[in-house]
């Protein structure tokens, strides 16, 4: 099975197993979209992942919920993709939410959230939104 955008459909599984209420959902691995999960996780939306498997890798995210059940995931957007890419400069890296959210981008320095990004003054193609 072939996809056309790998991370689009990561982010419509992660979006749907969040609708459905699940515990966690699992999906065909990659270093991009374990970078992506990494940033994730460090920011709050995500409470866990692993990757299993050797040669066939899957990997597996652990989805956060509050004490009221409401997902820590409320939004996910992809922003750049095949048809339009979509870069920041490190001066026009834009805020999501007015900071409430994470845009995440892929950069130099591998995948960053727009806070770091902006820190360490570098930009790059903007991957997607999460509020």
């Amino acid at each position: 099975m072939s996809w056309t955008d790998p991370i689009a459909d990561m982010l419509t599984r992660i979006r749907n197993a969040h609708g459905a209420g699940l515990e966690a959902v699992a999906m065909p691995h990659s270093r991009m979209k374990g970078e992506i999960v990494r940033v994730l996780k460090r920011e709050g939306y995500v409470a866990d992942y692993v990757v299993e498997g050797n040669v066939k890798k899957t990997l597996r995210i652990f989805l956060k919920y509050g004490s009221d059940g409401e997902p820590a995931i409320r939004g996910l957007k992809r922003t750049s993709h095949g048809g339009r890419r979509k870069y920041a400069t490190r001066s026009d890296v834009p805020r999501v939410l007015g900071g409430m959210g994470v845009q995440l981008l892929t950069t130099s320095q591998g995948v960053l959230s727009d806070k770091d990004a902006r820190k360490r003054g570098i930009g790059g193609e903007l991957i997607c939104s999460v509020w």
